[in-house]
């Protein structure tokens, strides 16, 4: 494999373009950011450059979630969004929280569902529209999106300071040399850096870990989201109906819990999101999804339609205790690449949206007074001065109690979210911690019980395969696996011997299989070209063995509607 010195010297070094501001990721987070950086510049009737850098094929083409969005932050930044045409056209006409056993439901009356899951004032919307949006209001106020670029490196000063980032390089075959479409990456240069990658950045991973951001904190907690996008008979259609549920199919040791939205135009959006904290490794978060779905009360809303689409997407769910320190020398973390979506009301976009305002203002003023390269200290003190940082705190426990089982984070949930708001009490007056990153959580595969899933009906449940097909995954095929391996031999020597190969399970895209030798020996089959880059893998594998790392740009899931 030719060296990154060897490329160097043959084809030159990296040509370089400078900016103000440089923003890795183009979702709600990164756009947000840009765009308010923008407004503030032409308040002062001053020029700012503003980059954003966004892997996929178009702002939007990434993302997934659910999903209800709280437009209060989204307000801030555009308090005239509907007159601009932002896609939020659904409001919210009613809640739903229910406990599923395996055939029946138990509805929670209204006045005892917690305000977490109160709704009113809210839209059922496709972020991904929004995001789409934001891109265009980022684009009509100057700044610069280049979509298809993936940041693949951090860029260091000579005093350990983020100077911005390189774009991976193009024309790499899949031996790892260099082809005839080769061109070698670009840096992008700014005085600072802001990363909004979404949950488990690739490059805010290793800011975390150089500058040590997390320490002290709790460790981070993760969940998969996995997401179907259907088209319902009109009969069927209740616009803006919410349901959320609990209970089956998880066991009583494990977090999870689906989402079911009613949109415009007879879509339903529905999901199922498992913490990946589990410790059964024959559980399968897809194959949690699909069972979940022929349940009698989701069954109805979707049975007779069509399935349009499907994604998956890992969740950053921690919360504030395990929030890392959000800047460092050059740049900061905004959005889910910090970690500040809120669990307990399942939602993150408005959470995007506001630190990346603030990230904003804090570049801004620091770029206004001459400095560069320097730690953004305002963002911090205006998160803490902040209603986010106020909702947050009020929900801080909310992960921590389920890692106790669902029984006892029910309760707690209902006494912190309905009963001390009753009685005026904001924040709970004590504080649950946890101690364990979740890949520590699996169990051996001879101590766990075997899960047998139904095979799919190809109506209402269906495989991986056929799954990723409607998710428009495309990937050079020519290029090497993104999904790395830091040992080649613990897929088979720990993880199947182990833990009976549990990445053939958790992963939602059928990227990870075991098979045969012509010798009869197992080795880890990686089919790259499947990933829809969920980053579950990175988090949930044991031994920590799979890095995923960025593939040529505009690869991955193109999706629509989601």
């Amino acid at each position: 494999m030719t060296s990154y010195a060897e490329l160097i010297a043959q084809y030159g070094p990296r040509e370089s373009m400078e900016y103000d501001v440089v923003i890795v990721g183009g979702g709600p987070a990164g756009l947000s950011t840009a765009i308010r950086l923008k407004q503030l510049a032409a308040e002062k009737g001053q020029d700012l450059s503003v980059v954003v850098l966004e892997k996929g094929s178009e702002p939007g083409a990434h993302i997934l979630s659910g999903a209800v969005m709280d437009p209060r932050a989204i307000t801030e930044l555009f308090p005239n969004w509907q007159e601009l045409g932002a896609p939020l056209k659904q409001p919210v006409s009613g809640d739903e929280v229910l406990f599923l056993s395996e055939t029946g439901a138990r509805a929670t009356p209204k006045f005892l569902i917690p305000a977490c899951f109160h709704n009113h004032g809210n839209y059922v919307i496709s972020l991904g529209a929004v995001t789409k949006w934001l891109g265009e209001q980022a684009e009509a106020l100057g700044v610069e999106i280049f979509p298809g670029f993936t940041a693949a490196e951090i860029v260091y000063g000579e005093q350990g300071e983020v100077r911005g980032v390189a774009t991976g390089n193009v024309g790499i075959g899949k031996d790892g040399e260099p082809t005839e479409n080769f061109q070698l990456g670009m840096e992008l240069l700014g005085k600072y850096t802001i990363f909004a990658e979404g949950s488990r950045g690739h490059l805010g991973k290793q800011l975390i870990a150089k500058y040590q951001l997390d320490a002290g904190r709790d460790p981070q907690s993760y969940a998969i989201g996995i997401k179907e996008l259907w088209e319902v008979p009109a009969e069927q259609a209740r616009p803006g109906l919410v349901v959320h549920t609990a209970g089956w199919p998880m066991d009583s040791e494990t977090y999870g819990g689906g989402f079911l939205y009613h949109l415009e135009g007879n879509k339903v959006t529905l999901g199922f999101v498992t913490g990946l904290d589990y410790k059964n490794p024959w559980l399968s978060p897809f194959e949690e999804m699909q069972r979940w779905k022929t349940h009698p009360s989701i069954r109805k809303h979707i049975e007779g339609g069509k399935r349009l689409g499907y994604g998956a997407r890992a969740i950053t769910a921690g919360g504030l205790l395990s929030l890392p320190k959000t800047v460092f020398p050059g740049g900061a973390l905004v959005g889910c690449d910090a970690g500040y979506l809120n669990a307990a009301r399942i939602k993150g976009s408005h959470a995007a949206i506001k630190t990346g305002m603030l990230a904003a203002e804090a570049a801004f003023e620091a770029l206004a007074a001459g400095r560069s390269h320097d730690e953004l200290a305002a963002y911090p003190q205006a998160f803490e001065q902040s209603w986010l940082r106020e909702e947050l705190e009020g929900s801080r426990n909310f992960k921590q109690w389920f890692k106790k089982g669902s029984l006892v984070g029910t309760l707690m949930t209902g006494i912190e979210q309905w009963l001390l708001p009753k009685l005026g009490i904001k924040s709970p007056p004590w504080t649950i911690h946890r101690a364990q990153a979740d890949h520590l959580y699996l169990r051996p595969a001879a101590e766990s019980p075997k899960i047998e899933y139904p095979k799919p009906d190809g109506k209402l449940t269906f495989d991986r395969l056929s799954s990723v097909f409607i998710s428009n995954t495309n990937h050079e095929e020519n290029q090497p696996a993104h999904l790395t391996l830091k040992n080649d031999a613990v897929p088979v020597s720990v993880n199947l011997a182990k833990y009976a190969g549990p990445e053939s399970r958790y992963c939602p895209a059928g990227v990870y299989e075991f098979v045969k030798t012509a010798a009869g020996e197992d080795r880890l089959q990686i089919n790259a070209q499947n990933c829809v880059h969920c980053k579950t893998c990175d988090i949930k594998d044991p031994t920590q063995n799979i890095v995923w790392v960025t593939p040529e740009g505009g690869g991955g899931p193109n999706y629509a509607g989601m």
